[in-house]
């Protein structure tokens, strides 16, 4: 297994994706440095871990994907849409989604705690960088649903989602959705396989399509925050 480096510096290459084991694990070791992060992503590699674990980058082969302009979203949602359920805002307030992400899960208590203290502190720095982004879903006053990625070229790199109340972090990756695919954006990195993300129409394909498709994505420039939606887009659908 490739070993990185524990300081950022020269050594910010990673060893190349076909490497991985087949599990997907690549390079263990390093930080979370902002350069070895960024440049982690722009190789299709993301760091996942638990709690006293030293940071495993991965690149799992099939990768995880949806596109925006396919998501599916059923006749249920498509009413909560319209009802305008919940007010849907975008990087009006990163932490405390991340620390949502974070938070254990109601029906696992155990779940969430992968997001560690050093990656919520890394992550908001690419956000105070305009790279990390995140989506709210709001209650009247009351956070009750989001979700955080990084953005680079033309390519969304979904971290993390969570909900207080039902449908509200998907109604988030729909506005998200209808906006990325306004902007042109290729697809949203999903990771790794769940029953909820294929119900919204995500899809597997091969690591090899998953690298090409994000190596021209990267031909376009960052769309650095802060964001803000655009009105005209349409999300009742």
């Amino acid at each position: 297994m490739f070993e990185l480096p524990p300081q950022h510096g020269r050594e910010l290459d990673f060893p190349p994706v076909e490497d991985a084991s087949p599990e997907g694990l690549l390079a263990i070791g390093g930080s979370l440095a902002n350069e070895r992060l960024l440049t982690a992503y722009r190789r299709g590699i993301f760091p996942w871990y638990n709690p006293g674990q030293p940071v495993l980058w991965w690149s799992p082969d099939p990768r995880t994907i949806l596109r925006p302009g396919r998501i599916k979203v059923s006749r249920s949602t498509r009413k909560l849409v319209r009802q305008q359920r919940f007010r849907i805002t975008v990087d009006q307030r990163f932490y405390d989604v991340i620390q949502g992400c974070a938070a254990p899960r109601s029906q696992n208590p155990s779940a969430g705690t992968w997001i560690t203290s050093d990656m919520i502190n890394a992550y908001c720095r690419l956000h105070a960088l305009g790279y990390a982004h995140s989506v709210e879903s709001w209650d009247g006053d009351r956070l009750v649903g989001g979700l955080y990625g990084v953005s680079l070229g033309r390519v969304f790199f979904g971290e993390s989602m969570f909900s207080y109340a039902s449908s509200a972090s998907k109604l988030a990756l729909i506005r998200l959705a209808d906006q990325l695919q306004a902007w042109g954006f290729e697809m949203i990195d999903c990771q790794l396989p769940s029953p909820h993300i294929f119900s919204l129409g995500a899809e597997q394909i091969p690591r090899a399509r998953f690298i090409a498709i994000l190596e021209a994505a990267l031909d376009y420039p960052d769309r650095r925050g802060p964001w803000s939606f655009d009105d005209t887009v349409i999300v009742a659908r």
